[in-house]
């Protein structure tokens, strides 16, 4: 799908300035217990499925249908594993603060594929042979993992740099 609409209605007017967005990420995984990433198609980087909640629509929504949209796969959440605001810079300099909230997600069916221009590719990797990640994907995959009953959120007072 790429960049909503409504946002980049928002970058005429602000330009590259920081945009505050609420985001999803998901963790999947197979019958093999192999984890789902996707190399994104803007910086090269592997990362967990993520995206932008639309207005109106709910976290759990908008994790399944970012999975859908990215790599064919149908998904349902299952817990709310982490809460965290985290910075980034886009290659072409537009700078965001996410909002993410990080889901454990079932996979229901479909084939693993690159479904839309977001991702340069889809693929499983064993949760010991991940490629290079960024420190919020590592996050994310860490606490979807632990199966803490506990969302994880970083301490009062503490910030992205502290993690």
């Amino acid at each position: 799908m790429g960049v909503p609409d409504y946002i980049l209605r928002m970058r005429k007017h602000i330009g590259h300035d920081l945009l505050w967005l609420p985001s999803v990420s998901a963790v999947v995984r197979n019958d093999a217990g192999e984890l789902l990433l996707g190399k994104r198609a803007d910086d090269g980087r592997w990362s967990v499925v993520s995206g932008i909640v639309e207005p109106g629509e709910q976290p759990a929504t908008a994790v399944a249908r970012e999975v859908r949209e990215e790599t064919g796969l149908d998904v349902e959440p299952l817990r709310l594993t982490s809460v965290v605001s985290h910075p980034h810079t886009y290659p072409n300099g537009d700078r965001c603060e996410y909002l993410n909230l990080g889901f454990e997600c079932r996979l229901l069916g479909g084939d693993a594929r690159v479904n839309d221009d977001e991702s340069e590719a889809v693929e499983w990797f064993a949760p010991d042979r991940l490629p290079e990640l960024d420190a919020h994907a590592r996050l994310v995959i860490a606490r979807a993992l632990d199966g803490a009953a506990q969302t994880f959120y970083l301490p009062v007072g503490a910030a992205w740099d502290d993690h």
